[in-house]
Order: C-alpha cells, then sequence, then structure tokens
C-alpha cells in the first residue's frame, strides 16, 4: 500500500489532543440558541471563502442572494461558480469521503458548465500557483488515475488519526492536482468531508475558511513540505488553524463572523459589513474609494469606517496615504 511521507511530532500529538477537547464544546454550541444561524452563516462564508481563493469576486453578501435566489448582477462565470458551489455542498452529507466515485461526481457538479471536462481527470499538465509563482508542477496526466486510486486506497485503509489523514490527503490532492481546475475547491471541501466523518460538527467549521484566513501561510506550508518531500509542515499547518479557529468559537456568547472568519460581522449592520468586506480583500483602498463602490456619500463611508474603529474591529497603519486597514481579531 502506497504511504505519504510524513511524520507524527510531538507538536502533532498535542494538537491533536487539543482539538479533540474543543471540537466537542463546538458541537454542543452548535446545538444552543443561535445555532441555525451561525450553520446557515458557515455555508455561505464556506462558499464565498473557497471561491475567492479562486478569483471570484462576489462578495459574501451577494452569494447570499444567489443562494436566497435573488438577482445578483456580476459576471455569468462567477455567478455559475456559486451556484454549483451551493449545489455540490448540499451534497455533503450523502458523499462518501473514502469514496473516488464520490470525488469525481463532486467535481462534475463543482465544475459544470465552466470546464469541459467536469468529473474527469486532467488530461494535461498543470502546475499550483500562489499568485502568478509557481508552487508545484503536478505529476504527468498520465499518472493521475493510479496516483489517485493509491491515495484513497491509503486513506481508507490507514490507522493514522483522522485529523492526520484529512491533512494529509489535503496536501497529496493539490500535489497531484487531478484536475485540469478546480483543484482548490474540491481539495478543500474533501478535507472537511472527512474531518465530518471524525466529528459532524467539522461540517460548519470548514478547512475554506481557514485557508482563505491564512493564504499565504497556506502555499508557504505547501511549499515546505514540497521542498522537504514531506508533509508534516502541511499536517501541522492544517491542524494549527483548526485549533485557532475552535479557540476563537468556545465562547458561547460570541457568534463566528460572516465577514472574516473570526468574531466580527453577525451584529454588524449592511453598510458596515459591506466595508469591512472591501477591506478584507483591498486594505489599501481609501474611505473615498470605499463610497464609490458601495454608492455612498463620502461622509456616510466615513461614519461607517469611524464605527468600525470604534468598535475596535479595525484599525489603520502606516499614514494617510501610503498607509492600509487592518482587521482585528
Amino acid at each position: 500500500m502506497y504511504q505519504p511521507p510524513f511524520s507524527i511530532s510531538s507538536a502533532t500529538v498535542n494538537l491533536i489532543a487539543e482539538i479533540a477537547a474543543l471540537v466537542e464544546r463546538y458541537a454542543i454550541r452548535l446545538e444552543q440558541s443561535g445555532g441555525l444561524r451561525l450553520r446557515k452563516a458557515s455555508r455561505i462564508k464556506t462558499i464565498h471563502s473557497s471561491l475567492a481563493l479562486e478569483g471570484n469576486q462576489l462578495s459574501e453578501h451577494e452569494v447570499r442572494d444567489v443562494l436566497q435566489g435573488k438577482t445578483v448582477v456580476a459576471p455569468l462565470r462567477e455567478i455559475q461558480e456559486v451556484r454549483n458551489a451551493i449545489k455540490t455542498y448540499e451534497l455533503y452529507p450523502s458523499l462518501d469521503a473514502f469514496s473516488l466515485a464520490d470525488l469525481l461526481k463532486a467535481h462534475g457538479v463543482m465544475m459544470s458548465s465552466l470546464t469541459d471536462d467536469a468529473g474527469s481527470f486532467r488530461r494535461g499538465g498543470v502546475g499550483v500557483f500562489a499568485g502568478t509563482h509557481m508552487v508545484h508542477m503536478a505529476p504527468p496526466a498520465d499518472r493521475v488515475p493510479g496516483l489517485m486510486n493509491d491515495l484513497f486506497e491509503w486513506l481508507r485503509r490507514a490507522e493514522d488519526h483522522l485529523l492526520i489523514r484529512s491533512c494529509v490527503f489535503h496536501y497529496e490532492f493539490e500535489f497531484i492536482h487531478p484536475f485540469s481546475d478546480g483543484n482548490g475547491r474540491i481539495g478543500r471541501l474533501w478535507q472537511s468531508l472527512i474531518l465530518g466523518k471524525l466529528h459532524p460538527a467539522f461540517e460548519h467549521l470548514p478547512v475554506e475558511n481557514m485557508v482563505y484566513a491564512n493564504q499565504q501561510a497556506y502555499y508557504e506550508a505547501i511549499s515546505a513540505s514540497s521542498a522537504r518531500a514531506d508533509c508534516t509542515p502541511f499536517v501541522e499547518f492544517m491542524l494549527r488553524e483548526i485549533l485557532s479557529t475552535l479557540k476563537r468559537c468556545r465562547n458561547p456568547h460570541e457568534d463566528v463572523g460572516i465577514n472574516d472568519g473570526t468574531n466580527v460581522g453577525i451584529n454588524l449592520t449592511t453598510t458596515q459589513q459591506h466595508i469591512l468586506e472591501l477591506i478584507r480583500r483591498q486594505p489599501r483602498l481609501s474611505v473615498r474609494e470605499m463610497a464609490k463602490r458601495l454608492e455612498l456619500s463620502q461622509r456616510q463611508a466615513e461614519r461607517v469606517v469611524a464605527s468600525l474603529r470604534e468598535k475596535n474591529i479595525i484599525r489603520r497603519v502606516g499614514a494617510n496615504k501610503s498607509g492600509y486597514w487592518e482587521v482585528l481579531d
């Protein structure tokens, strides 16, 4: 049986123990008052985060509108990406995390009308990019079916903790890059699906949000693992992100924000949410530019930005002209 290259360090063992202790608390929270709202917010954020990582420009507000069947003025491809993601995540309860056939099925739904080979392995070469920088050149296309079969056989038969298997699978999947497009979306979804086999609460604590909030560190962990031919750095990175997210969610009197993956957002006005999202996506925007994009007066935008600063949700770093906005956890 194929054995992916990784090692279990003392740091890994400690992270697993801490995660196990906190996930039960999060599961209890999902059943408390406000849990349904939290689950709905999580689904919207998951779809937005995963697609934003692939360059989709729709805001969380617009993703929510598409989910609710409302009209959204945006490029047709971006709307199709959201519709496909909604349909794919609706399949979550019926997908078998250990089935290669189900992974192909999910890809077929996720990439429907977006690529000619949706639901099929790629037939050409591809690479993993962080912006314009190539992080990794994937194996030749003719090796993909065998590599994916080996990976799923290991996933099914390995005796390692599911937390470890989910991280290793995620890294190996991105290393193989089995599809011509949609690899990131499916890789993140599949780790969440594997984690869901460990505990159902992970359906509402998705990997997509963690990666979106820490894109640079995510790609650095992939690069470090590739350089070592050992995915331990990626495993430890993902486990730290899972633990960090659970820690942010452990206060039952706080809600996970639908805009930034922390404890900010659920009790903000719509305008505050929109400005906060603009800042997260383009932290160097001026207040004048924010006002123009949201069709507000400059005075309105200034008041909203001031309110976010008073709540300690954002802060200004550097000078007015050369500085940038930072969202605070």
